[in-house]
């Protein structure tokens, strides 16, 4: 399957609905810059969505799931069983992102791309099975070319059916146990960082365990080439949905679709995307600021001023989520606010 798609050129930002957007701005009942970070979501969103009254109404969330072959060396404080377990409390509707989804009205749509106990077919579930799980990348590549380019595929398939739905933002979330070892591992790759500084508690690790796992990660990278490859470190150390996210974001930013980055995974596949294809970046806006350890440093390596301060790490798209209101609320302030010749209110 050929990559080639991955570096088609991403939809040009609208600077004229931008403009056209910060001119009514300038004309609402309100000191300028009063709103802050509102004023400036509502211009951003004005020209990804190449109009003057942008909107957050239409919000399609895509949760990839996929199991680690890295489980195996003991970095999770959860059994590998949990992923397919969480893939059907997605389905039955229980679980964060679930309930946010129905919250905001939006659509959600689960993709499997394999896990070791299969849940079978499932409501809402898209079954993308490329493998039980990735392979253990401290014995081999994480995945194969063929493997890497169906995750892949598999988020740009999303990003299509998010397009063809007329969705006005695309969130993508992550669901597989060892996950946070995997993004940790990419962006010590990506970063040249050291895994002490960037491996996290993930799933509720100790010191001890934390300790170990950045052990893992050190003894992963230095079977591999020390290179900056994005795609081959992908394929080295990535997983099955960090893989799905970053064909998800370039696919996006390809389509002219707005996306709102979640937490520490999320952004380690958007780091990967930009490395791959630098004009998505225009096209992400960044929810939350994680309490996992490197997602500070991931931020700021994508220059990145995420909306919300939470203490959330949680992932399944869930910050992103919670970051939706915000987005309405400056799209609502922009359309419906009175102008000052409108309300007979003397301007500056």
């Amino acid at each position: 399957m050929s990559l080639d798609w991955l570096s088609h050129p991403c939809l040009a930002v609208d600077v004229e609905s931008a403009r056209r957007a910060r001119e009514r701005q300038a004309q609402l009942t309100k000191p300028p810059g009063s709103l802050g970070t509102l004023e400036a979501l509502a211009i951003r969103l004005a020209g990804l969505q190449r109009t003057a009254q942008p909107s957050a109404q239409q919000v399609w969330i895509s949760v990839f799931a996929g199991d680690h072959g890295v489980a195996a060396e003991g970095v999770s404080a959860f059994p590998q069983v949990v992923t397919g377990e969480m893939v059907r409390n997605f389905a039955n509707g229980g679980a964060a992102i679930s309930v946010l989804a129905r919250s905001l009205g939006a659509m959600l749509e689960v993709v499997n791309l394999g896990t070791v106990n299969d849940p079978g077919e499932l409501p809402q579930v898209r079954r993308a099975i490329i493998a039980p799980q990735t392979h253990n990348f401290c014995e081999r590549p994480a995945m194969d070319d063929g493997q890497l380019a169906a995750a892949l595929g598999a988020g740009a398939d999303s990003a299509e059916a998010a397009r063809q739905a007329q969705a006005q933002l695309f969130i993508g979330g992550e669901m597989g146990i060892a996950n946070t070892t995997s993004a940790a591992a990419l962006a010590c790759a990506l970063l040249g960082e050291s895994p002490a500084a960037l491996a996290g508690a993930g799933t509720g690790l100790d010191a001890g365990g934390i300790r170990h796992k950045a052990e893992v990660i050190e003894r992963a990278l230095a079977r591999y080439p020390a290179d900056d490859d994005p795609l081959a470190w992908l394929a080295r150390v990535g997983g099955f949905e960090i893989a799905a996210l970053a064909g998800a974001y370039i696919a996006c930013a390809q389509r002219g679709i707005p996306v709102l980055v979640d937490g520490f995974i999320t952004t380690a596949a958007a780091l990967v995307a930009v490395r791959i294809n630098p004009g998505c970046r225009d096209w992400m806006l960044f929810a939350h600021r994680s309490r996992e350890r490197g997602h500070a440093r991931l931020l700021a390596a994508l220059d990145a001023d995420p909306l919300l301060d939470l203490a959330l790490r949680l992932g399944e798209g869930s910050g992103a989520a919670a970051a939706v209101p915000l987005l309405r609320l400056a799209c609502d302030l922009h359309a419906r606010m009175a102008t000052f010749a409108q309300a007979g209110v003397s301007g500056a």
